[in-house]
């Protein structure tokens, strides 16, 4: 029996102990409507998916410059043409060619939410045998933090419709199809897209008597992101049950207590008295609740750990042993002034736990201090001029803070305390042959996992030591045109022109330099000299931030000591491989759990 297999059948042998355990009979059949919330995203990349992807984030903010933008339609066609927007814009516009085209992220959910609709109904059907009263009729769908298609959404009309102070005044509704400023009329445009039913109101169109939500928008971590999408839904609920008379119900199995909502700032924010965001900064009415005793029985359970972990098995290599080989745990922070509220670096460490003990008991002869938990880089406050701003030494990421909930900016440490970069650097020091990177808040492939975290790796340890390339057979796959998706340098949104060195004078620019050990014929220092004033913030598309991605990367190179080798690794860099795990994409493992956890939700054991 496989691997796979000994793992499907340890969790049938626990839903069997399960359902034969004494329940409380339903008293009346139930209507249940169970929403599979996660990330969402771009299937192709254009500027009208660009600006819809843009006005789903700002429409969950009220606080924010952008947000009261939305209903503006003078300043419709500035978004696109912010620095932010063309710095991200130019990203997507280089790793979506990488993949053919289309981001296969869509695709593989529909295959997960299939799969946790058919296994949820076996359940349902199954569980009168053992005595369980599974008398309801199950509605399933997808809900989206963001989405190309607006219909995934919790409530598109809250894009649609002026909010708040926008629609007292009578502001128009969110119809925008693009214009000369940013390629319109963009082909195929509905000005009419975000005025559609969405996720909430298909499921109050079941007369459904309860609303369950089980999410994946980090693997299930509880994070404000589903907690965003929960409390528009909440509002759509409100109002139908007050139109209808109604008590229909909205439960999240990731926080079944409820502990983001009790714990949420108590401030509301500016003249129209909107509720805090972490956009207005820290919060003077914090609602301290403690985390004991608030779980989040999605994480918790060691099945997660195995499904997430399973993509690494097969990316260990056979040729050396295991005890010369190691894991990267990366995961994102929180934004800043989330972890007020905001459980997510929490859950991950748990989450992270399990991953580690899943691998070690896979491959006990691996060290689990080599099975290292990092996170990506901050802002930092810049001594030089006092900006809380990106820096090359953050690798000019600015992905928030991992700091833990309800803490005065505490930090994980110990095993799970490393920055990505740093890990790799140990590792390297260590004489680790093999690295495999491990994005456990990560379930679904997509241009993150694909192509932008590769980018991020390689730049430290090389391209040429990807196992893919390092064995001569590429990845065609998932790359069909080029067989890698590693660019010339990270990030590709950063200007490329620069200041004579040495010079303040903006008038004359030649192109930067990105290559590590210098360009030949240019004056132009690697790294590029900051371009951005010190009176001000670090320019997000700054040059200076950009690392070149090179063969063997820039851990233990030092431009002193001689010229990098295209062919060999030279001074101390890293000598080894590395390679990127696969996440549950369509594996069915990752549905059966889905639906085991909502049944666990809908027929508690005692």
């Amino acid at each position: 029996m496989g691997m796979w297999q000994k793992m499907t059948a340890g969790l049938t042998a626990g839903l069997v102990t399960m359902l034969i355990m004494p329940v409380a009979m339903a008293q009346s059949p139930e209507r249940i409507g169970v929403l599979y919330a996660v990330h969402g995203g771009a299937g192709t990349w254009s500027n009208q998916s660009s600006f819809d992807s843009a006005a789903g984030i700002f429409s969950y903010d009220e606080n924010s410059v952008p947000w009261n933008l939305l209903w503006q339609p003078a300043q419709w066609g500035n978004f696109l043409n912010q620095p932010s927007a063309k710095f991200q814009g130019a990203k997507y516009e280089f790793q979506y060619p990488r993949l053919g085209g289309v981001d296969p992220f869509d695709d593989l959910t529909a295959v997960q939410l299939a799969d946790m609709t058919t296994s949820l109904q076996t359940l349902v059907d199954f569980a009168p045998l053992f005595g369980i009263d599974a008398d309801v009729e199950v509605f399933t769908d997808r809900m989206s933090w963001i989405s190309t298609n607006p219909a995934d959404m919790p409530n598109p009309r809250w894009v649609y419709y002026p909010q708040g102070i926008w629609g007292l005044a009578g502001a128009p509704n969110m119809t925008y199809c693009g214009s000369a400023s940013d390629g319109g009329p963009w082909p195929g445009c509905d000005p009419e897209r975000f005025n559609v039913d969405g996720a909430i109101d298909r499921m109050l169109d079941n007369d459904v008597d309860r609303i369950i939500v089980v999410d994946t928008t980090t693997t299930g971590v509880r994070f404000f992101k589903t907690f965003d999408q929960i409390t528009v839904a909440q509002k759509v609920v409100d109002d139908y049950n007050t139109a209808n008379g109604t008590s229909v119900t909205i439960e999240w199995v990731n926080d079944p207590t409820e502990i983001m909502a009790e714990s949420y700032p108590l401030d509301t924010v500016g003249p129209f008295n909107y509720r805090w965001t972490a956009s207005a900064g820290a919060p003077s009415m914090d609602v301290s609740v403690p985390l004991a005793g608030r779980p989040n029985p999605f994480v918790e359970d060691p099945i997660l750990g195995a499904v997430v972990a399973y993509g690494m098995r097969d990316k260990v290599r056979g040729d050396i042993p295991v005890s010369k080989q190691a894991v990267v745990l990366m995961n994102h922070h929180v934004r800043q002034h989330q972890q007020y509220f905001d459980p997510k670096i929490d859950d991950t460490l748990i989450l992270n736990q399990n991953v580690r003990a899943a691998i070690k008991s896979w491959f006990p002869e691996m060290d689990e201090n080599n099975i290292m938990g990092a996170w990506f880089g901050r802002k930092t406050v810049n001594p030089a001029n006092g900006q809380y701003e990106r820096s090359r030494e953050m690798r000019g990421e600015a992905l928030g803070d991992a700091f833990l909930y309800e803490t005065n900016e505490v930090l994980p440490s110990g095993l799970d305390g490393w920055l990505y970069w740093d890990a790799l650097e140990e590792l390297k020091s260590r004489g680790i042959e093999h690295i495999i990177i491990v994005f456990p808040q990560i379930v679904t492939s997509s241009v993150l996992s694909l192509v932008e975290v590769h980018n991020e790796i390689a730049k430290e340890i090389g391209y040429k030591t990807w196992y893919p390339w390092y064995t001569g057979t590429m990845d065609f796959d998932n790359y069909p045109t080029e067989g890698h998706p590693f660019a010339d340098y990270w990030q590709p949104g950063a200007q490329t022109m620069c200041r004579l060195p040495g010079s303040s004078d903006n008038s004359v620019k030649e192109p930067c330099c990105f290559e590590m050990g210098g360009c030949m014929g240019s004056a132009q220092p690697y790294p590029p000299e900051r371009q951005t004033l010190l009176t001000a913030a670090m320019a997000t598309d700054d040059p200076h931030l950009v690392y070149d991605v090179p063969e063997y990367g820039h851990l233990g190179y030092v431009e002193a000591n001689g010229a990098p080798d295209p062919n060999a690794p030279v001074q101390d860099q890293y000598t080894g491989t590395w390679i990127m795990w696969t996440p549950p994409d369509d594996r069915p493992g990752l549905g059966t759990y889905l639906a085991l956890k909502v049944f666990q939700h809908l027929f508690p054991t005692p």
